[in-house]
């Protein structure tokens, strides 16, 4: 009797650390998708400066547009757009994962793109793609 109330105290105990671990790892994902919508609220708010003040978005890809909101412009203008840390080795903007973004204009709007938590660009073939996507 006692062996089966010590298993049992052992699944359950294996039970609320797994339930523990998976809620940690949730939080963290709301926590982080949380970040990155606050980034992208100020990426989008630093674009639309830019546009105005400038009278276009940047042109190029992450890297270039980095540069441009950080002065490489034809008016040198810096425009502020969030923490240093957003910033990698390459100079460009990456989300709350690591990853750059990718950033497309059209006309009047932009689209930013998001890896989400695994890290990597999914394609719509793909049943659970957990990338983000923004537009203004």
């Amino acid at each position: 009797m006692k062996r089966i109330l010590v298993v049992v105290g052992l699944i359950t105990m294996l039970a609320g650390v797994g339930w523990a671990v998976q809620s940690w790892r949730t939080f963290q994902v709301h926590a982080r998708t949380a970040q990155f919508n606050e980034d992208v609220d100020n990426l989008f708010l630093a674009l639309q400066q830019y546009k105005e003040r400038i009278g276009s978005y940047p042109v190029g890809n992450n890297a270039e547009v980095a540069r441009s909101l950080l002065g490489n412009n034809s008016k040198n203008l810096i425009i502020l757009v969030g923490r240093k840390k957003d910033l990698n080795s390459k100079g460009e903007i990456v989300d709350p994962w690591g990853t750059p973004l990718r950033i497309y204009f059209s006309g009047e709007g932009v689209l930013i793109r998001c890896a989400g938590p695994n890290k990597r660009f999914d394609d719509s073939t793909v049943l659970n793609s957990d990338d983000y996507y923004r537009s203004n």
